[in-house]
């Protein structure tokens, strides 16, 4: 794979040529990757095929769920419990330990939310999610019903106790989302902005101080979608060439360069130091140097 070296620091992040292997291919639209820690167990979803799958090295590929409602986002609760942004059936939802699914959020102050795009679980519990428009209108993804009920898109958060409430009103098409390694930034970027915009988390896990992080570089193909963090603080997020590994003062280290549109992005395997990489028709594994923060 190649590399844009833009600073120093990204030697210490990935060596010059990191290999690039394709584990997943023949796909409408990948997205969603995250990684079961228990299992070795890689799932991801296709969001246009409408299904959430899983991968194992040496197994391959099968389904988990067809007629997902073109789930998006995916990660792991602190029960272990498969956690989705339900993009066009604009809910979140879970895989219970007997197998079943529920719905977690689905309504604000008793109006229907957007259609959740990316998902994080913080350490206490709480569960935030991006909450665009985009299946409302985008062809291929959309849901049964495109009526828009809340004036704005930003973020949301299901707190401890089953409330929710949204953690910000900012953006016009928030997308991918992380946490700093100590919880104490949350990061979310949006797309039609081109831009990353960092927030500080208080105890209770409200959000405040909002303000510019980083803005995308590159006229290549590419757009800001998934975001993750290392556990230097370094963000990786998609943008123009690939994924734009940004160091935590903003500075932009370098990219890593994919041969087609990069959707998001996982850290994976027993030392979290695989990057786990779809695009919109595969999904690609890496190395890098540095560990990325593990998911529960």
């Amino acid at each position: 794979m190649d590399v844009d070296f833009f600073a120093p620091a990204m030697r210490d992040v990935v060596e010059p040529d990191p290999p690039l292997t394709r584990v997943a291919s023949e796909i409408q639209f990948a997205e969603g990757p995250v990684w079961d820690k228990r299992t070795r167990t890689l799932y991801f979803v296709d969001i246009v095929g409408d299904t959430i799958w899983r991968w194992s090295p040496g197994t391959g590929r099968e389904v988990v769920m067809t007629l997902s409602g073109h789930a998006n986002g995916m990660t792991f609760d602190r029960q272990a419990r498969l956690t989705v942004a339900g993009w066009s059936s604009r809910r979140v939802f879970r895989r219970e330990k007997d197998g079943s699914w529920v719905t977690i959020a689905s309504h604000y102050q008793g109006k229907r939310i957007n259609t959740p795009n990316d998902i994080v679980v913080r350490s206490d519990g709480a569960v935030y999610w991006t909450d665009p428009d985009g299946a409302l209108f985008i062809p291929g993804m959309e849901g049964e019903d495109s009526q828009r009920y809340l004036q704005f898109t930003g973020v949301f958060r299901l707190a401890p106790n089953g409330t929710i409430a949204p953690a910000t009103e900012e953006g016009t098409s928030p997308n991918g989302l992380a946490f700093s390694p100590d919880e104490k930034l949350l990061y979310v970027n949006d797309t039609r902005q081109a831009h990353i915009r960092v927030h500080d988390v208080r105890a209770d896990g409200s959000l405040h101080n909002a303000r510019p992080f980083y803005k995308l570089q590159g006229d290549e193909p590419g757009h800001a979608d998934g975001m993750k963090v290392d556990v230097a603080g370094n963000v990786y997020c998609t943008g123009p060439a690939g994924i734009h590994v940004v160091a935590p003062d903003g500075t932009l280290l370098g990219r890593l360069k994919l041969p087609e549109l990069c959707t998001n992005l996982c850290w994976g395997d027993d030392d979290w130091r695989s990057l786990y990489i779809t695009t919109v028709h595969n999904v690609y594994r890496t190395r890098v140097k540095i560990p990325g923060v593990a998911v529960w």
